[in-house]
């Protein structure tokens, strides 16, 4: 980890440990926990999730319900280790949007950012995650074209069209306006950076401002 220190946002520690024991049969029950404590002293600045599959894709797998995922992450709480993140894989077949939505409401107790990983670019999965108030963050799992990098790199295949549109959907764009008799101008956007350009008489003034989430109405104040 020492040669990506700083480079990344995200670290995911231990990736599905509620399903294999790889490490813990061969360095012993504290393995994770020894993984975690490693990674937060090498790169303190990232954020460490744990990462497992079927958590939000069914309830069939007793591996890895939201109760399990929640019992584990309590558990390396208890010896010590704070999680910065939760990891959820998203390797959905017919996606149960009902049962998706009430994982991720029950998530959100933890009160910690919830990435979706290896999300299957189902539209309908892909929009879910990105209406929930606490994911923060989708990466997608796309398939390897069978005729390799060439075809895979070069042309935009089906998981690349829907990316494409919903990342077009997803922005707010260009927003031209005038102010009211009270000098205000109000919209609605996407989180993200802004930057905002006011023309009055022969006098321009710019800035850039920050949404992030939350409940309240953000107001910036502009002085010419």
């Amino acid at each position: 980890m020492n040669r990506y220190k700083n480079n990344f946002i995200n670290w995911d520690v231990c990736n599905e440990v509620l399903h294999y024991d790889f490490y813990k049969e061969r360095l012993g029950p504290n393995a994770t926990l020894d993984f975690f404590e490693t990674a937060q002293k090498l790169d303190p600045l990232a954020k460490l999730f744990m990462n497992d599959f079927y958590v939000v894709e069914s309830c069939d797998d007793m591996n890895s319900t939201v109760d399990a995922y929640i019992l584990r992450m309590k558990e390396l709480e208890q010896a010590g280790m704070l999680m910065d993140g939760i990891g959820i894989e998203g390797h959905f077949g017919v996606p149960n949007l009902p049962l998706m939505r009430a994982v991720l409401d029950k998530l959100a107790t933890l009160q910690l950012p919830i990435w979706l990983s290896e999300a299957r670019y189902l539209e309908a999965v892909l929009r879910k995650g990105f209406s929930h108030p606490s994911v923060n963050g989708i990466v997608v799992w796309a398939a390897i074209h069978p005729y390799g990098c060439y075809e895979m790199c070069m042309l935009n295949l089906p998981t690349g069209n829907v990316m494409d549109n919903l990342l077009k959907e997803w922005q707010t764009g260009t927003v031209n306006g005038q102010t009211d008799e009270h000098g205000s101008f109000s919209f609605d956007g996407f989180l993200g950076e802004y930057k905002v350009t006011v023309n009055y008489l022969d006098r321009t003034t710019n800035l850039t401002f920050s949404l992030r989430s939350g409940s309240e109405t953000k107001h910036v104040n502009i002085h010419l």
